[in-house]
């Protein structure tokens, strides 16, 4: 009978339901899934990373090319003095002038006046050079004592009518006009566009040959004085070159 009951006893108690113990932690629902945002995330890692490919690239396709560092007036060529280089993003649209190409450039002229800070591109030259409108080029054979040994490309000069031997010019003899006109300048602003080569020049006898930029309505003086070789140059103080 003892073990009948004992028996009943255990029974009873499996019956019972066991209660978690204390700490334990409670089961979780699942977590959801979202699958869009994680394509979108790998998506971005995949969109930096090309970016940051296609910079790298970019950064070792860059070249050295020519840029103006002091004007250059239409029809005057380039001059190591108003040029440096930059590096550029090579552009198979653009027709940069390398640094390589100086040498074949400085041949050419300048279609228009290029200002400092422009990168140089072919198109702005030719073999001829363009002239602003109203001016005119005109060629000056000069002597030794008509110019300053300083003269060069790119001055702003003053053009003055002289005798070839030094006197008052021939138009002015017995006028009495001869002093103020060796005052006033045949033109009082003519740019430099070319000045031969020392080596060119004839040593001997210290001739220069150069062309001058001036007005339209200045060719005839000039031209008229320069046939009877009575042109002298004086540099303008203050042009900036």
């Amino acid at each position: 009978m003892k073990i009948q009951e004992r028996t009943g006893a255990g029974a009873n108690r499996s019956a019972v339901p066991v209660q978690a113990g204390v700490g334990e932690r409670l089961p979780t629902a699942p977590r959801e899934r979202k699958p869009a945002l994680a394509a979108l995330a790998v998506l971005l890692i995949l969109v930096g990373a090309l970016g940051a490919t296609v910079l790298v690239l970019r950064a070792g396709d860059r070249i050295e090319v020519l840029k103006v560092t002091q004007k250059i007036s239409a029809g005057e060529s380039v001059t190591r003095d108003k040029v440096s280089t930059v590096m550029v993003n090579e552009d198979s649209g653009l027709h940069y002038i390398k640094e390589s190409q100086f040498g074949a450039l400085k041949k050419l002229k300048a279609k228009s006046s290029l200002y400092p800070g422009t990168v140089i591109v072919g198109e702005m030259f030719d073999d001829k050079g363009g002239l602003p409108t109203g001016k005119a080029s005109v060629g000056l054979a000069l002597k030794e004592g008509q110019y300053p040994s300083t003269l060069k490309q790119g001055d702003t000069v003053a053009l003055y009518r002289v005798a070839a031997n030094g006197s008052s010019s021939s138009s002015d003899k017995g006028s009495g006009t001869g002093s103020s006109s060796g005052r006033t300048p045949l033109v009082a602003d003519a740019r430099v566009g070319l000045v031969n080569n020392k080596a060119d020049a004839t040593i001997s006898t210290g001739n220069l040959s150069i062309t001058v930029l001036v007005d339209n309505d200045d060719v005839a003086a000039v031209t008229s004085s320069a046939s009877l070789g009575e042109v002298a140059v004086a540099v303008v103080p203050g042009n900036g070159n």
